[in-house]
Protein backbone atom coordinates (compact mmCIF):
# COMPACT_ATOMS: atom_id res chain seq x y z
CA UNK A 1 0.00 0.00 0.00
CA UNK A 2 2.80 2.03 0.45
CA UNK A 3 3.77 2.34 -2.60
CA UNK A 4 0.32 3.08 -4.05
CA UNK A 5 0.81 6.41 -2.64
CA UNK A 6 0.73 9.40 -4.44
CA UNK A 7 4.52 11.35 -4.89
CA UNK A 8 3.87 14.79 -3.60
CA UNK A 9 6.24 18.12 -3.61
CA UNK A 10 5.30 21.00 -0.89
CA UNK A 11 6.94 24.18 -2.06
CA UNK A 12 6.40 27.55 0.35
CA UNK A 13 6.64 30.99 -1.78
CA UNK A 14 7.07 33.94 0.52
CA UNK A 15 7.31 37.24 -1.62
CA UNK A 16 6.81 40.36 -1.27
CA UNK A 17 2.76 41.02 -1.42
CA UNK A 18 2.05 37.32 0.23
CA UNK A 19 2.92 34.36 0.81
CA UNK A 20 1.54 30.71 -0.27
CA UNK A 21 2.15 27.10 0.65
CA UNK A 22 1.15 24.79 -3.03
CA UNK A 23 1.52 20.96 -3.70
CA UNK A 24 2.88 19.64 -6.74
CA UNK A 25 2.59 15.88 -8.32
CA UNK A 26 5.27 14.13 -10.07
CA UNK A 27 3.34 15.41 -13.27
CA UNK A 28 3.97 19.04 -11.90
CA UNK A 29 0.10 19.48 -12.01
CA UNK A 30 -1.19 21.57 -9.17
CA UNK A 31 -2.71 19.60 -6.20
CA UNK A 32 -5.03 22.25 -5.12
CA UNK A 33 -6.41 25.25 -6.99
CA UNK A 34 -4.37 29.07 -6.87
CA UNK A 35 -7.09 30.57 -5.54
CA UNK A 36 -7.67 28.34 -2.36
CA UNK A 37 -7.52 31.47 0.10
CA UNK A 38 -6.10 28.71 2.90
CA UNK A 39 -2.85 28.52 0.94
CA UNK A 40 -2.48 32.08 0.13
CA UNK A 41 -1.98 34.99 2.90
CA UNK A 42 -1.52 38.45 2.01
CA UNK A 43 1.50 40.45 3.71
CA UNK A 44 1.30 43.83 5.23
CA UNK A 45 4.46 46.23 4.39
CA UNK A 46 5.34 49.69 6.54
CA UNK A 47 6.55 52.73 5.28
CA UNK A 48 8.11 54.58 8.35
CA UNK A 49 10.24 57.18 5.84
CA UNK A 50 9.97 58.08 2.38
CA UNK A 51 12.01 55.63 0.74
CA UNK A 52 11.60 53.32 3.79
CA UNK A 53 10.12 50.08 3.27
CA UNK A 54 10.35 47.57 6.17
CA UNK A 55 8.01 43.60 7.01
CA UNK A 56 7.59 42.30 10.33
CA UNK A 57 9.60 38.98 9.81
CA UNK A 58 7.07 37.50 12.65
CA UNK A 59 4.45 38.25 10.34
CA UNK A 60 6.28 36.73 7.17
CA UNK A 61 6.95 33.18 9.34
CA UNK A 62 3.32 32.83 10.44
CA UNK A 63 1.69 33.81 7.42
CA UNK A 64 3.86 30.59 6.21
CA UNK A 65 2.79 28.10 8.82
CA UNK A 66 -1.26 29.88 8.02
CA UNK A 67 -0.27 28.33 4.90
CA UNK A 68 0.62 25.01 5.26
CA UNK A 69 -1.80 24.48 7.77
CA UNK A 70 -4.80 25.33 5.13
CA UNK A 71 -2.87 22.71 2.96
CA UNK A 72 -3.20 19.88 5.30
CA UNK A 73 -6.47 20.92 6.83
CA UNK A 74 -7.83 20.25 2.91
CA UNK A 75 -5.37 17.05 2.66
CA UNK A 76 -7.05 15.63 5.06
CA UNK A 77 -10.79 16.00 3.74
CA UNK A 78 -10.07 14.58 0.26
CA UNK A 79 -8.04 11.32 2.35
CA UNK A 80 -4.36 12.26 1.47
CA UNK A 81 -2.04 11.07 3.98
CA UNK A 82 0.43 13.98 4.84
CA UNK A 83 3.04 11.47 4.46
CA UNK A 84 2.79 11.77 0.76
CA UNK A 85 4.92 14.94 0.88
CA UNK A 86 8.37 13.65 0.19
CA UNK A 87 10.24 16.72 0.04
CA UNK A 88 9.26 20.80 0.62
CA UNK A 89 10.99 23.90 -1.34
CA UNK A 90 11.33 27.36 -0.70
CA UNK A 91 11.51 30.39 -2.58
CA UNK A 92 11.60 33.65 -1.54
CA UNK A 93 11.51 37.66 -2.33
CA UNK A 94 15.57 38.03 -2.64
CA UNK A 95 17.92 40.81 -0.41
CA UNK A 96 15.30 41.35 1.93
CA UNK A 97 17.30 41.23 5.48
CA UNK A 98 16.63 39.64 8.61
CA UNK A 99 19.07 40.28 11.89
CA UNK A 100 17.68 38.82 14.72
CA UNK A 101 19.27 36.47 18.30
CA UNK A 102 20.11 33.15 18.01
CA UNK A 103 19.21 32.63 21.93
CA UNK A 104 15.97 33.93 21.91
CA UNK A 105 14.57 33.97 18.16
CA UNK A 106 13.35 37.52 18.04
CA UNK A 107 14.15 39.65 15.35
CA UNK A 108 16.30 42.87 16.46
CA UNK A 109 14.25 45.03 13.75
CA UNK A 110 11.82 44.80 11.07
CA UNK A 111 12.49 43.15 7.47
CA UNK A 112 14.66 45.58 5.39
CA UNK A 113 12.73 44.94 2.17
CA UNK A 114 14.59 44.39 -1.58
CA UNK A 115 13.67 47.96 -3.11
CA UNK A 116 13.96 50.21 0.63
CA UNK A 117 16.29 53.04 -0.39
CA UNK A 118 17.58 54.18 3.19
CA UNK A 119 20.75 53.32 2.38
CA UNK A 120 21.48 55.34 -0.66
CA UNK A 121 23.76 58.04 1.13
CA UNK A 122 25.85 55.18 2.91
CA UNK A 123 26.31 53.31 -0.85
CA UNK A 124 27.34 57.11 -2.12
CA UNK A 125 29.99 56.89 1.09
CA UNK A 126 31.71 53.41 -0.45
CA UNK A 127 31.58 54.15 -3.91
CA UNK A 128 33.24 57.52 -3.03
CA UNK A 129 35.83 55.46 -1.10
CA UNK A 130 36.55 52.99 -4.43
CA UNK A 131 39.43 54.08 -6.77
CA UNK A 132 37.85 56.74 -9.37
CA UNK A 133 34.77 56.34 -7.46
CA UNK A 134 33.64 53.11 -9.22
CA UNK A 135 29.52 51.71 -8.23
CA UNK A 136 31.32 48.94 -10.28
CA UNK A 137 34.14 48.25 -7.92
CA UNK A 138 33.11 45.19 -6.49
CA UNK A 139 31.77 43.40 -9.84
CA UNK A 140 34.58 41.10 -10.50
CA UNK A 141 34.23 39.15 -7.45
CA UNK A 142 30.30 39.44 -6.88
CA UNK A 143 28.82 40.26 -10.23
CA UNK A 144 26.46 43.17 -8.55
CA UNK A 145 27.58 47.49 -8.47
CA UNK A 146 27.18 49.08 -5.41
CA UNK A 147 23.56 49.65 -4.41
CA UNK A 148 20.96 50.30 -1.88
CA UNK A 149 19.40 47.11 -3.73
CA UNK A 150 21.67 43.93 -1.71
CA UNK A 151 22.02 42.97 1.64
CA UNK A 152 25.36 43.97 2.52
CA UNK A 153 24.32 47.94 2.79
CA UNK A 154 21.62 46.48 4.72
CA UNK A 155 23.01 44.69 7.32
CA UNK A 156 25.50 47.50 7.45
CA UNK A 157 23.29 49.98 8.13
CA UNK A 158 21.51 47.86 10.79
CA UNK A 159 24.85 47.50 12.67
CA UNK A 160 25.63 50.94 12.57
CA UNK A 161 21.73 52.47 13.64
CA UNK A 162 20.53 49.83 16.05
CA UNK A 163 22.17 48.98 19.10
CA UNK A 164 20.76 45.72 19.94
CA UNK A 165 22.25 44.79 16.91
CA UNK A 166 25.89 46.22 17.53
CA UNK A 167 25.84 44.06 21.15
CA UNK A 168 24.60 40.78 19.71
CA UNK A 169 27.50 41.32 16.95
CA UNK A 170 29.98 41.81 19.95
CA UNK A 171 28.18 38.83 22.11
CA UNK A 172 28.43 36.92 18.29
CA UNK A 173 24.19 36.02 19.08
CA UNK A 174 23.41 37.86 15.94
CA UNK A 175 22.39 35.80 13.02
CA UNK A 176 21.73 37.51 9.62
CA UNK A 177 19.58 36.04 6.54
CA UNK A 178 17.72 36.95 3.45
CA UNK A 179 13.68 35.36 3.66
CA UNK A 180 14.75 31.87 3.07
CA UNK A 181 17.24 31.52 6.01
CA UNK A 182 14.74 33.05 8.57
CA UNK A 183 11.84 30.37 7.68
CA UNK A 184 14.27 27.67 7.24
CA UNK A 185 16.13 28.30 10.78
CA UNK A 186 12.41 28.40 12.38
CA UNK A 187 10.69 25.73 10.74
CA UNK A 188 14.00 22.89 11.24
CA UNK A 189 14.03 24.32 15.53
CA UNK A 190 14.79 27.94 15.95
CA UNK A 191 17.28 28.28 18.82
CA UNK A 192 16.42 24.59 19.90
CA UNK A 193 18.70 23.68 16.65
CA UNK A 194 17.48 25.26 13.92
CA UNK A 195 19.63 25.14 10.61
CA UNK A 196 21.17 28.46 9.52
CA UNK A 197 21.42 28.04 6.00
CA UNK A 198 20.84 29.63 2.71
CA UNK A 199 21.61 28.51 -0.83
CA UNK A 200 23.63 29.75 -3.44
CA UNK A 201 21.60 32.10 -5.82
CA UNK A 202 20.19 33.86 -2.14
CA UNK A 203 23.99 34.55 -1.21
CA UNK A 204 24.33 35.55 -4.81
CA UNK A 205 22.77 38.73 -3.86
CA UNK A 206 24.41 39.72 -0.86
CA UNK A 207 27.38 41.36 -2.42
CA UNK A 208 29.05 38.92 0.30
CA UNK A 209 29.70 35.75 -1.68
CA UNK A 210 32.31 35.41 -4.80
CA UNK A 211 30.98 33.76 -7.51
CA UNK A 212 33.65 31.82 -8.76
CA UNK A 213 33.93 29.34 -5.33
CA UNK A 214 30.41 30.01 -4.48
CA UNK A 215 31.80 31.30 -0.33
CA UNK A 216 31.49 34.09 1.42
CA UNK A 217 34.43 36.33 0.61
CA UNK A 218 36.84 37.78 3.38
CA UNK A 219 38.02 40.73 1.55
CA UNK A 220 34.05 41.47 0.46
CA UNK A 221 33.03 41.21 4.15
CA UNK A 222 36.01 43.47 5.32
CA UNK A 223 34.54 46.47 2.65
CA UNK A 224 31.41 46.13 4.47
CA UNK A 225 32.44 45.64 7.38
CA UNK A 226 30.55 42.65 8.44
CA UNK A 227 31.40 40.12 10.58
CA UNK A 228 31.38 36.51 8.89
CA UNK A 229 30.00 35.02 12.37
CA UNK A 230 26.53 36.42 11.85
CA UNK A 231 26.26 34.74 8.24
CA UNK A 232 24.36 31.31 7.23
CA UNK A 233 26.03 28.59 5.66
CA UNK A 234 25.94 28.29 1.86
CA UNK A 235 24.21 25.22 0.23
CA UNK A 236 23.12 23.96 -2.85
CA UNK A 237 19.98 24.88 -4.47
CA UNK A 238 18.80 21.20 -3.83
CA UNK A 239 19.59 19.08 -1.22
CA UNK A 240 18.01 18.24 2.55
CA UNK A 241 18.68 21.31 4.65
CA UNK A 242 16.90 19.87 8.20
CA UNK A 243 13.80 18.48 8.77
CA UNK A 244 10.50 20.58 9.65
CA UNK A 245 10.50 20.16 13.71
CA UNK A 246 6.71 20.89 14.53
CA UNK A 247 3.21 21.31 12.96
CA UNK A 248 1.48 19.20 10.40
CA UNK A 249 4.71 18.51 8.11
CA UNK A 250 6.40 17.70 11.54
CA UNK A 251 9.62 15.27 10.12
CA UNK A 252 9.49 16.15 5.90
CA UNK A 253 12.68 17.44 4.92
CA UNK A 254 12.97 20.87 3.35
CA UNK A 255 14.88 19.75 0.52
CA UNK A 256 15.04 22.48 -2.55
CA UNK A 257 15.85 26.44 -1.87
CA UNK A 258 15.96 29.34 -5.01
CA UNK A 259 15.67 32.97 -4.67
CA UNK A 260 12.41 33.81 -6.07
CA UNK A 261 13.71 34.91 -10.14
CA UNK A 262 16.21 31.95 -10.00
CA UNK A 263 12.93 29.65 -9.30
CA UNK A 264 10.85 31.12 -11.78
CA UNK A 265 13.82 30.59 -14.50
CA UNK A 266 13.67 27.00 -13.38
CA UNK A 267 9.80 26.60 -13.47
CA UNK A 268 9.83 27.95 -16.80
CA UNK A 269 12.57 25.00 -17.57
CA UNK A 270 14.84 27.47 -18.86
CA UNK A 271 17.81 24.90 -18.20
CA UNK A 272 19.89 25.69 -21.91
CA UNK A 273 22.46 28.27 -22.32
CA UNK A 274 20.36 31.32 -23.65
CA UNK A 275 16.68 30.25 -22.32
CA UNK A 276 15.60 33.40 -20.66
CA UNK A 277 12.40 34.04 -18.68
CA UNK A 278 10.67 37.72 -17.60
CA UNK A 279 8.70 37.44 -14.18
CA UNK A 280 5.59 40.54 -13.50
CA UNK A 281 5.55 40.19 -9.81
CA UNK A 282 5.97 43.28 -7.35
CA UNK A 283 9.03 44.21 -9.77
CA UNK A 284 10.32 42.83 -12.73
CA UNK A 285 13.14 40.41 -13.37
CA UNK A 286 14.43 39.46 -16.56
CA UNK A 287 16.90 35.97 -16.24
CA UNK A 288 19.16 34.93 -18.97
CA UNK A 289 21.29 31.58 -18.88
CA UNK A 290 24.18 32.34 -19.65
CA UNK A 291 25.70 28.05 -18.53
CA UNK A 292 28.34 27.59 -16.27
CA UNK A 293 30.29 30.87 -17.46
CA UNK A 294 29.51 33.57 -15.26
CA UNK A 295 29.22 36.50 -18.41
CA UNK A 296 30.68 39.94 -16.89
CA UNK A 297 27.82 42.50 -18.18
CA UNK A 298 28.91 45.80 -19.67
CA UNK A 299 25.59 47.43 -20.33
CA UNK A 300 24.70 47.49 -16.93
CA UNK A 301 22.65 44.26 -15.95
CA UNK A 302 23.54 41.66 -12.81
CA UNK A 303 25.80 38.73 -12.93
CA UNK A 304 24.55 35.79 -10.90
CA UNK A 305 23.76 32.54 -9.96
CA UNK A 306 21.14 30.60 -11.47
CA UNK A 307 20.91 27.60 -9.46
CA UNK A 308 22.91 24.63 -8.01
CA UNK A 309 20.99 21.13 -8.61
CA UNK A 310 22.61 19.19 -5.53
CA UNK A 311 25.87 19.27 -3.39
CA UNK A 312 27.98 17.90 -6.15
CA UNK A 313 26.36 19.90 -9.55
CA UNK A 314 27.79 22.40 -11.09
CA UNK A 315 26.87 25.92 -10.75
CA UNK A 316 24.75 27.72 -13.54
CA UNK A 317 24.96 31.41 -14.01
CA UNK A 318 22.59 33.50 -15.62
CA UNK A 319 22.93 37.98 -16.60
CA UNK A 320 19.62 39.18 -14.56
CA UNK A 321 18.07 42.94 -15.46
CA UNK A 322 16.45 44.08 -12.53
CA UNK A 323 13.14 46.45 -12.17
CA UNK A 324 12.13 47.86 -8.91
CA UNK A 325 8.49 48.73 -9.88
CA UNK A 326 5.99 46.67 -11.36
CA UNK A 327 3.09 45.30 -9.82
CA UNK A 328 3.83 47.85 -7.10
CA UNK A 329 2.66 50.35 -9.84
CA UNK A 330 -0.46 48.57 -9.70
CA UNK A 331 -0.67 48.76 -6.00
CA UNK A 332 0.36 52.34 -5.67
CA UNK A 333 -2.57 53.30 -8.40
CA UNK A 334 -4.86 51.43 -6.19
CA UNK A 335 -4.28 51.63 -2.47
CA UNK A 336 -2.33 55.63 -2.97
CA UNK A 337 -4.27 57.59 -5.84
CA UNK A 338 -7.21 55.15 -5.05
CA UNK A 339 -8.13 54.36 -9.10
CA UNK A 340 -9.73 51.52 -8.24
CA UNK A 341 -10.35 48.63 -5.48
CA UNK A 342 -9.00 45.80 -7.14
CA UNK A 343 -5.77 45.13 -9.05
CA UNK A 344 -7.53 43.61 -11.70
CA UNK A 345 -9.70 46.74 -13.22
CA UNK A 346 -6.55 48.19 -14.48
CA UNK A 347 -6.62 46.27 -17.49
CA UNK A 348 -10.63 47.44 -18.36
CA UNK A 349 -9.81 50.91 -17.78
CA UNK A 350 -6.69 50.66 -19.96
CA UNK A 351 -8.72 49.05 -22.27
CA UNK A 352 -11.16 51.65 -22.30
CA UNK A 353 -8.84 54.01 -24.15
CA UNK A 354 -6.68 53.13 -27.48
CA UNK A 355 -3.17 54.77 -26.67
CA UNK A 356 -1.96 56.74 -23.92
CA UNK A 357 -2.91 59.83 -25.62
CA UNK A 358 1.19 60.85 -25.05
CA UNK A 359 1.67 60.24 -21.55
CA UNK A 360 4.24 58.24 -19.95
CA UNK A 361 4.95 57.10 -16.59
CA UNK A 362 8.00 56.54 -15.08
CA UNK A 363 7.95 54.68 -12.23
CA UNK A 364 11.17 55.56 -9.85
CA UNK A 365 9.68 55.30 -6.67
CA UNK A 366 12.91 54.32 -4.95
CA UNK A 367 15.30 54.99 -8.60
CA UNK A 368 16.10 53.26 -11.11
CA UNK A 369 17.54 49.83 -11.42
CA UNK A 370 18.75 47.82 -14.62
CA UNK A 371 20.36 49.04 -16.66
CA UNK A 372 20.68 52.90 -15.28
CA UNK A 373 21.48 52.05 -11.49
CA UNK A 374 20.44 55.66 -10.52
CA UNK A 375 19.10 55.98 -6.62
CA UNK A 376 18.55 59.33 -7.12
CA UNK A 377 16.10 59.23 -10.23
CA UNK A 378 12.37 59.88 -8.89
CA UNK A 379 9.34 59.14 -10.63
CA UNK A 380 6.89 61.29 -13.22
CA UNK A 381 3.80 61.35 -15.16
CA UNK A 382 4.38 63.42 -17.91
CA UNK A 383 2.68 64.49 -21.44
CA UNK A 384 -0.83 65.11 -19.30
CA UNK A 385 -3.52 67.33 -20.88
CA UNK A 386 -6.85 68.11 -20.16
CA UNK A 387 -7.72 65.28 -22.20
CA UNK A 388 -5.71 62.75 -19.82
CA UNK A 389 -8.04 60.49 -17.91
CA UNK A 390 -7.79 57.59 -15.63
CA UNK A 391 -7.58 55.17 -18.17
CA UNK A 392 -4.35 56.67 -20.14
CA UNK A 393 -2.66 57.04 -17.19
CA UNK A 394 -3.37 53.02 -16.47
CA UNK A 395 -2.41 52.27 -19.73
CA UNK A 396 0.80 54.33 -19.47
CA UNK A 397 1.32 52.58 -16.20
CA UNK A 398 1.26 48.72 -17.99
CA UNK A 399 3.21 50.33 -20.79
CA UNK A 400 5.96 51.25 -18.17
CA UNK A 401 6.27 47.88 -17.11
CA UNK A 402 6.93 46.94 -20.77
CA UNK A 403 9.47 49.77 -21.39
CA UNK A 404 11.70 48.73 -18.79
CA UNK A 405 11.70 45.50 -19.44
CA UNK A 406 12.72 46.41 -23.19
CA UNK A 407 15.33 48.45 -21.85
CA UNK A 408 16.77 44.59 -20.04
CA UNK A 409 16.17 42.82 -22.99
CA UNK A 410 18.44 45.28 -25.41
CA UNK A 411 21.15 45.51 -22.13
CA UNK A 412 21.32 41.48 -22.34
CA UNK A 413 21.29 40.80 -25.92
CA UNK A 414 24.43 43.62 -26.32
CA UNK A 415 26.16 41.36 -23.46
CA UNK A 416 25.16 38.08 -24.64
CA UNK A 417 25.62 38.54 -28.28
CA UNK A 418 22.80 35.99 -29.21
CA UNK A 419 19.25 38.11 -29.12
CA UNK A 420 16.61 36.29 -28.09
CA UNK A 421 13.95 35.48 -30.94
CA UNK A 422 11.05 35.01 -27.74
CA UNK A 423 10.54 35.69 -24.30
CA UNK A 424 8.94 33.63 -21.72
CA UNK A 425 6.35 35.01 -18.96
CA UNK A 426 5.23 34.80 -15.52
CA UNK A 427 4.14 36.05 -12.30
CA UNK A 428 1.04 37.42 -10.86
CA UNK A 429 0.77 40.48 -13.79
CA UNK A 430 0.48 38.00 -16.69
CA UNK A 431 -3.08 37.36 -15.81
CA UNK A 432 -3.31 40.74 -17.54
CA UNK A 433 -3.63 40.00 -21.30
CA UNK A 434 -3.52 43.37 -22.41
CA UNK A 435 -0.07 44.20 -20.47
CA UNK A 436 1.29 40.52 -22.49
CA UNK A 437 0.08 41.89 -26.02
CA UNK A 438 1.94 45.42 -25.43
CA UNK A 439 4.80 43.57 -24.07
CA UNK A 440 5.05 41.92 -27.25
CA UNK A 441 4.44 45.30 -29.28
CA UNK A 442 7.10 46.98 -27.28
CA UNK A 443 9.18 44.21 -27.87
CA UNK A 444 8.67 43.35 -31.59
CA UNK A 445 9.29 39.52 -30.37
CA UNK A 446 6.81 36.56 -29.39
CA UNK A 447 6.18 36.28 -25.80
CA UNK A 448 4.72 33.03 -23.85
CA UNK A 449 2.48 32.42 -20.88
CA UNK A 450 2.35 29.00 -19.81
CA UNK A 451 -1.16 28.48 -18.55
CA UNK A 452 -0.04 28.15 -15.13
CA UNK A 453 1.52 31.33 -13.99
CA UNK A 454 2.91 30.80 -10.71
CA UNK A 455 6.06 28.99 -11.87
CA UNK A 456 8.17 30.46 -9.07
CA UNK A 457 6.68 27.90 -6.90
CA UNK A 458 6.95 25.16 -9.12
CA UNK A 459 10.62 26.15 -9.59
CA UNK A 460 10.66 25.86 -5.74
CA UNK A 461 8.66 22.22 -5.90
CA UNK A 462 11.11 21.15 -8.54
CA UNK A 463 14.41 21.76 -6.77
CA UNK A 464 12.64 20.20 -3.45
CA UNK A 465 11.82 16.89 -5.68
CA UNK A 466 14.85 16.96 -7.08
CA UNK A 467 16.35 16.65 -3.49
CA UNK A 468 14.86 14.05 -2.26
CA UNK A 469 14.63 11.80 -5.58
CA UNK A 470 11.10 12.53 -6.21
CA UNK A 471 12.81 13.76 -10.10
CA UNK A 472 16.51 12.23 -11.08
CA UNK A 473 18.84 15.31 -10.82
CA UNK A 474 18.86 15.28 -14.63
CA UNK A 475 16.73 18.76 -15.99
CA UNK A 476 15.99 17.26 -19.13
CA UNK A 477 13.61 15.17 -17.50
CA UNK A 478 11.88 17.52 -15.54
CA UNK A 479 7.88 17.00 -17.08
CA UNK A 480 7.67 19.46 -19.82
CA UNK A 481 4.01 19.21 -20.36
CA UNK A 482 2.18 23.13 -19.67
CA UNK A 483 0.08 24.29 -22.00
CA UNK A 484 1.42 27.79 -23.64
CA UNK A 485 -0.35 30.87 -24.86
CA UNK A 486 1.72 32.97 -27.25
CA UNK A 487 1.35 36.34 -27.80
CA UNK A 488 2.57 37.84 -31.36
CA UNK A 489 3.78 41.95 -32.20
CA UNK A 490 0.71 43.82 -33.41
CA UNK A 491 2.50 47.40 -34.64
CA UNK A 492 4.99 48.03 -37.40
CA UNK A 493 8.94 49.40 -36.43
CA UNK A 494 8.43 52.94 -36.71
CA UNK A 495 5.51 53.17 -34.02
CA UNK A 496 7.44 50.73 -31.89
CA UNK A 497 10.33 52.44 -31.56
CA UNK A 498 9.13 56.12 -31.65
CA UNK A 499 6.86 55.43 -28.67
CA UNK A 500 10.31 54.15 -26.99
CA UNK A 501 11.91 56.77 -27.72
CA UNK A 502 9.65 59.17 -26.08
CA UNK A 503 9.90 56.76 -23.00
CA UNK A 504 13.77 57.17 -23.20
CA UNK A 505 13.27 60.82 -22.93
CA UNK A 506 10.85 60.92 -19.96
CA UNK A 507 13.54 58.29 -18.52
CA UNK A 508 16.51 61.35 -18.77
CA UNK A 509 14.12 63.90 -17.28
CA UNK A 510 13.65 61.76 -13.84
CA UNK A 511 17.62 61.28 -13.14
CA UNK A 512 19.20 62.95 -10.45
CA UNK A 513 16.08 64.64 -8.74
CA UNK A 514 16.37 63.60 -5.37
CA UNK A 515 18.88 64.28 -2.41
CA UNK A 516 21.62 66.30 -4.18
CA UNK A 517 20.85 69.61 -1.68
CA UNK A 518 24.19 71.02 -1.84
CA UNK A 519 23.06 71.43 -5.68
CA UNK A 520 20.31 73.03 -4.93
CA UNK A 521 21.11 75.34 -2.07
CA UNK A 522 24.75 76.66 -4.45
CA UNK A 523 22.00 76.95 -7.48
CA UNK A 524 19.93 78.92 -4.50
CA UNK A 525 22.69 80.84 -3.74
CA UNK A 526 23.70 81.74 -7.17
CA UNK A 527 20.31 83.17 -8.12
CA UNK A 528 20.08 85.51 -5.13
CA UNK A 529 23.58 86.55 -5.10
CA UNK A 530 23.14 87.09 -9.07
CA UNK A 531 19.88 89.01 -8.38
CA UNK A 532 21.49 91.27 -5.79
CA UNK A 533 24.59 91.82 -8.26
CA UNK A 534 22.25 92.84 -10.94
CA UNK A 535 20.40 95.26 -8.63
CA UNK A 536 24.42 96.37 -7.87
CA UNK A 537 24.58 96.97 -11.56
CA UNK A 538 21.98 98.96 -12.20
CA UNK A 539 22.25 101.51 -9.17
CA UNK A 540 25.48 101.95 -9.96
CA UNK A 541 24.33 102.52 -13.74
CA UNK A 542 21.84 104.97 -12.49
CA UNK A 543 23.56 107.26 -10.38
CA UNK A 544 26.34 107.45 -13.34
CA UNK A 545 23.50 108.39 -16.18
CA UNK A 546 22.21 110.96 -13.55
CA UNK A 547 25.67 112.10 -13.16
CA UNK A 548 25.60 112.39 -16.68
CA UNK A 549 23.13 114.04 -17.55
CA UNK A 550 23.69 117.10 -14.67
CA UNK A 551 27.25 117.17 -16.15
CA UNK A 552 25.57 117.55 -19.80
CA UNK A 553 22.76 120.11 -18.73
CA UNK A 554 25.78 122.62 -16.43
CA UNK A 555 27.88 122.35 -20.05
Amino acid sequence: MEDSKPRLVGAIDVGTGSSRFLIFNENLELKFSLKEKAHRKELGQHSPKEGWLEQDPIELLESVRLCIGGVADSLRLEGTPISSIHGVGITNQRETTILWDKLTGVPFYNAIVWSDNRTRQLADALIASTPNNNKDYLRPKCGLPIHPYFSALKIRWLIDNVEEVRIAVAGKTCLFGTVDSWIIWNLTGGISGGCHVTDVTNASRTMLMDLQTCKWDTELCSFFGIPMSILPEIRSSSEVYGHISEGPLKGIPISGCLGDQQAALVGQRCFKKGDAKNTYGTGCFLLYNTGLVPVRSSNGLLTTVAYKMGSEADVHYALEGSVAMAGQCVRWLRDNMKFFTDAQEIERLAESVHDTAGVYFVPAFSGLYAPHWQSDARGLIIGLSSYTNKGHICRATLEAVCFQSREILEAMNQDSELPLASLKVDGGMTVNKLLLQLQADLLGIPVEKEDMSETTVLGAAIAAGIGVGVWPNQLDSIPQSMAVTLFNPSIDHDNRDSRYYRWKEAVKRCMHWEGNEKEIQNNGRWKRERKVGVVGVGVAAAVLAAALLIYWRRH
